[in-house]
């Protein structure tokens, strides 16, 4: 039966990726912290962690590898209107804690989260350091709907989203990958192929292409936080797809 490794105390020595498992997709390894700098190392690898507290952290990189290119954003009718309508306004880097921990609250048909305390923390502390970012959508004031990730150069690594009003999540990726697109950013890391992220313009890629692309954009210049959403959002702006 294949195994796993379990990390050492030195952040950097991840395996190589071609000994991820087949089944479960992915599952490359167990153990570690969660501090900044394994978290890092593991992101520029196109290795994310994914577990429930109390248990060990597990460490995945799956093949094929979900990703959206900011330019195939597919916007569909209902989320153009909405667009257009401006019901929501969005901001970025505004309260990185609250948007974390509402997407750490628990789930329709779910029974708990895997973003446990440990790892708010550990984001929080990204955040702290100019690496993870929040995108939030307000409507009247409140905070209905956001997401978050962590930039590396010119790659965005997204973690999750949370929306308490209709396509309140949904604007906040458009924001996203609208802002994305004008500071040049090669792709968003969408880690799992959802039916939800295929309709919003993701498609997956081999998880050879996704390494060749991090290593071709996660050294470049990045946008090192806090970031202040600064592309031109005119009536034009949301008339395409």
């Amino acid at each position: 039966m294949p195994s796993i490794a379990w990390l050492t105390a030195d952040v950097e020595a991840f395996p190589p990726l071609a000994r991820a498992l087949a089944e479960p997709d992915g599952l490359l390894a167990a153990g570690g912290d969660p501090s900044p700098a394994r978290l890092i190392a593991a992101y520029r690898r196109g290795i994310f962690p994914w577990f429930e507290e109390p248990e060990p952290i597990l460490w995945w990189s799956p093949d094929p590898r979900a990703v959206l290119f900011p330019g195939e954003l597919h916007l569909g009718a209902s989320l153009r209107r909405t667009l257009r309508r401006r019901l929501y306004t969005v901001s970025a880097d505004r309260c990185f804690a609250a948007v974390i921990g509402a997407c750490a609250a628990p789930r329709a048909r779910t029974a708990g989260t895997w973003i446990g305390a440990g790892m708010r923390a550990a984001y929080c502390e990204l955040h702290r350091l100019g690496h993870a970012h929040s995108i939030e959508t307000w409507r009247d004031g409140e905070l209905v709907g956001g997401l978050y990730g962590i930039a590396l150069g010119r790659v965005f690594f997204g973690e999750s989203m949370f929306s308490r009003a209709d396509d309140a999540s949904k604007v906040a990726l458009a924001h996203l990958a609208r802002q994305l697109r004008a500071w040049g950013f090669a792709l968003i890391d969408c880690q799992q192929d959802t039916a939800h992220m295929r309709r919003l313009g993701a498609r997956t890629i081999s998880r050879r292409r996704f390494r060749d692309i991090l290593d071709a954009n996660v050294d470049l210049p990045g946008r090192p936080g806090p970031w202040h959403l600064d592309w031109s959002d005119g009536e034009e702006a949301w008339v395409t797809p």
